[in-house]
């Protein structure tokens, strides 16, 4: 079968800057759907009825002309943060052929002599500007995809309070136009009023005293706020070590407390997932606010306590239990839900919790590990060393054939 939807990325300059195939597959829709600023950037020579994106965004308009030769404008390189990925999750790709234009990224890089390879690219396009915590790093530069002129102001405010208010900034407006300009400036003096389309350019350079927040597991325990609920650090790099997170994978952190192992796991790459299963109330908005200011936004925070609030989530790949093993049927419904080949592992401290994580292995196999740690402490003029309260760590995986 031919593709009957054609996706066209079309820069600033229009229908001019088009090769010959974007230009044939315009002349032959019966209908072009996009945003006003794409179609206005057509000709008259254009027939197809011209459609605007509906608001609130779906892509109806285009999956209702299913076999009809359709035309979808999109900015730059519509594969790129664009609505070409969304397509691909709803028209088979031998349907569909996509024609991009270079990227404003790819613009940009240009623009500021940075090789591309070595760039984070990042959207905040109806995304949370919290999500550049994960990447903030002194040395790295990051490009962004704005939302509207009042990204950059934004941006620079959390840079300033994330400790990187020394970073370069440059805003790159209507790159490929006849109106592109560059406007440059520090993080912590930016006062400019930019256009509404705009990508972000920064050089990440950190305050002297800004902590160091790796992407590794073990963050200090000073990063995140908390009640005394928390997953203490040396704890919680061997809990993600035995849980290791791989791109695209979704964890259940059950009995969240502040949410440190979810959180963690969300940091080791882009698409890791995890859902936060906490109870309490004030718990609750410890998430909330460790999340962003660490920059996973997208942790979903799931209100309640298992194993009642477990019921109809999806099945994760790895779950960590942290609190409240000794509950009925928390064991056993995470087990449930747990995809074959996925990864449990729960940690214990006191000795019903302890005897549980015992009794459940008889049944189920896996492997206990005891954790001590103990830190140097001041002990009168000398000092000693202070024992923390031992974890027992419980690390199993369901059989594939399970």
């Amino acid at each position: 079968m031919s593709p009957w939807l054609t996706v066209v990325g079309i820069g600033e300059d229009g229908f001019k800057g088009l090769g010959k195939n974007a230009r044939r597959a315009l002349l032959g829709a019966s209908r072009i759907i996009g945003g006003q600023r794409q179609l206005d950037l057509l000709p008259v020579c254009i027939r197809g009825e011209r459609q605007l994106w509906p608001s609130p965004f779906s892509l109806a308009p285009v999956l209702e002309r299913h076999g009809e030769p359709v035309c979808v404008l999109a900015s730059g390189d519509p594969m790129f943060f664009g609505v070409g990925a969304s397509l691909t999750r709803q028209v088979p790709a031998e349907q569909m052929l996509v024609l991009p234009a270079p990227s404003s990224c790819s613009l940009a890089a240009a623009r500021m002599g940075w090789p591309l390879q070595e760039v984070v690219t990042l959207s905040v396009v109806a995304r949370p500007v919290a999500a550049l915590n994960a990447h903030l790093f002194s040395g790295v530069r990051l490009l962004v995809l704005s939302n509207d002129g009042q990204s950059p102001a934004a941006i620079a405010a959390l840079l300033r309070e994330r400790g990187f208010g020394r970073s370069r900034l440059s805003v790159l407006e209507h790159l490929g136009g006849d109106a592109e300009r560059r406007i440059d400036g520090v993080a912590s003096n930016w006062t400019a009023e930019v256009a509404d389309l705009n990508v972000i350019a920064i050089e990440c350079i950190a305050e002297p005293h800004t902590p160091r927040l790796s992407r590794l597991a073990g963050l200090p325990d000073s990063a995140f706020q908390h009640d005394g609920q928390l997953t203490k650090r040396d704890v919680r790099a061997i809990t993600l070590a035995r849980l290791a997170p791989t791109p695209g994978e979704l964890l259940w952190d059950v009995g969240a407390g502040s949410g440190s192992i979810g959180i963690e796991w969300m940091r080791a790459h882009p698409s890791c997932r995890a859902l936060a299963i906490e109870a309490d109330d004030g718990r609750q908005l410890l998430i909330e606010h460790n999340r962003d200011a660490l920059g996973v936004p997208g942790l979903q925070l799931i209100r309640g306590s298992a194993p009642q609030a477990l019921a109809g989530l999806e099945s994760p790949d790895a779950i960590f239990i942290g609190g409240g093993v000794t509950r009925d049927g928390v064991l056993d419904t995470c087990w449930a839900a747990l995809k074959p080949g996925g990864r449990l592992i729960a940690n214990a401290v006191t000795l019903q919790s302890e005897m549980t994580l015992m009794a459940w292995r008889e049944q189920h196999g896996g492997e206990l590990t005891r954790i001590h740690i103990a830190q140097a402490q001041p002990l009168g003029e000398f000092d000693s060393w202070r024992q923390a309260l031992p974890i027992t760590l419980l690390d199993v995986t369901k059989p594939l054939d399970a």
